[in-house]
């Protein structure tokens, strides 16, 4: 493969795996015209995000088997078109309950991009490179949050939020050609996986019993929810508690991202020297120890707007190391069921990004202390998970080690006699 080829495969499914992150935050600085607009409130409004986190969630489970059976292009192509459509029925809505509806089925289109993504990079590249293009894969997608608020600001200024939702369907008709003319096949249809439920079921619980991706699963998807609950929150926080305008907004919530991007390239130069292990053991202690600092600093009004920035900027940088090491760590153990994998991985993560933002709404107090609090009880959680779950791996290696250790002894001493 040579560099351009190599270039254009991460760029397109950056792309891909950028979809949901658009959708997300694009629409976000339209939120006060949105409620104004459908006549309902902000906290409302919010419901649409979760929805859409929801839908992703669902939606991953679906297409997980679906990629595996029938190969990564064909349900790729489906998954976008419904995504095309729901948008453009995004952009026509007239009250916020059917908004709140077509976001989830909008969701459910879109997130193919993100199963498929990740399932292509196990297939397209070795084992040993994967994480290093998890890392590329994330400098792409960690570009959306910088530039989908800033555009969705100006848009939504210029032209209504309306024009958010046409300008995501155009996108993603560029993306659907970029597939189809210059992405790799990946791995081919495989008509021994059913989609009857019992094997659909059990591949997954085969894929739930491997204990490095359970772990990682487990605790990358929660501690990688945080961001969930500062994007559920941010536009709530910055534009009624400190009254910045939609397009000052969009430029912070972009500054914010490049925190996000800086780790990711700096991931990639940490690998050289450090395992993946390692790099999550450290994200996970400092992002919990930023995130108390959060919590006390916030309930003791200690910090301003800039202080606020600040240590939001310097938690953010862990989801740069988190993620695409959590992410390759979860997915080296497997050569089949990869897309299954995925979609479990993804799934999980998108139902941990719909709970943390419906909490951050549903703990809603005019102030930023729900926001924080969540994203540091991510961090936190995470943390004693992988330090649990480690222990227990541990503990089982040693104790199946024991046993047979003490087998190979019991049939020598059988043999002896």
């Amino acid at each position: 493969m040579t560099r351009k080829q190599y270039f254009i495969i991460i760029l397109i499914l950056g792309s891909l795996a950028t979809i949901s992150p658009f959708s997300i935050d694009m629409y976000l600085p339209g939120f006060p015209a949105i409620a104004k607009d459908l006549n309902t409130t902000i906290a409302q409004v919010q419901l649409s995000l979760t929805a859409y986190l929801v839908g992703i969630s669902a939606g991953q489970l679906l297409y997980g088997p679906l990629l595996d059976r029938f190969g990564r292009k064909k349900p790729l192509y489906v998954g976008l078109f419904i995504y095309i459509l729901t948008s453009l029925a995004c952009a026509y809505t007239e009250s916020v309950n059917s908004l709140i509806i077509m976001r989830f089925l909008q969701a459910i289109g879109g997130c193919v991009g993100m199963v498929a993504a990740q399932a292509l990079v196990r297939d397209i590249f070795p084992v040993n490179k994967t994480a290093q293009a998890f890392s590329l894969l994330t400098l792409v997608i960690a570009v959306s949050p910088m530039v989908a608020p800033t555009v969705g600001g100006y848009l939504t200024a210029a032209f209504g939020w309306h024009s958010v939702f046409v300008i995501l369907a155009v996108i993603t008709a560029l993306i659907m050609l970029g597939v189809y003319f210059a992405l790799p096949e990946g791995q081919q249809a495989d008509a021994s996986i059913s989609l009857k439920p019992k094997p659909v079921l059990t591949n997954f619980f085969t894929v739930l019993k491997q204990e490095q991706f359970l772990l990682y699963m487990l605790a990358g998807g929660i501690a990688t929810a945080a961001p969930f609950a500062y994007i559920a929150g941010s536009a709530d926080v910055f534009m009624n508690i400190y009254h910045v305008s939609e397009q000052e907004y969009g430029w912070i919530f972009a500054f914010l991202a490049f925190a996000m991007i800086g780790s990711t390239q700096l991931n990639h130069i940490i690998l050289n020297k450090f395992k993946s292990e390692s790099v999550i053991d450290f994200t996970l202690i400092y992002q919990t120890v930023v995130g108390v600092l959060l919590v006390v600093g916030t309930y003791y009004g200690w910090f301003g707007k800039y202080a606020l920035i600040a240590l939001l900027f310097i938690f953010l940088t862990g989801q740069g190391l988190l993620n695409p090491n959590a992410t390759a760590l979860s997915l080296a153990p497997f050569t089949k069921n990869t897309g299954s994998a995925a979609a479990l991985l993804g799934s999980f993560r998108m139902a941990m990004g719909g709970l943390m933002s419906a909490a951050v709404s549903v703990l809603h107090t005019g102030t930023t202390l729900p926001m924080v609090s969540v994203m540091a009880a991510c961090s936190v959680v995470g943390l004693i998970i992988l330090l649990l779950g480690k222990r227990t791996i541990r503990y089982r290696a040693n104790r199946r080690s024991v046993e047979d250790d003490t087998s190979v002894l019991v049939s020598t001493a059988s043999d002896m006699n």
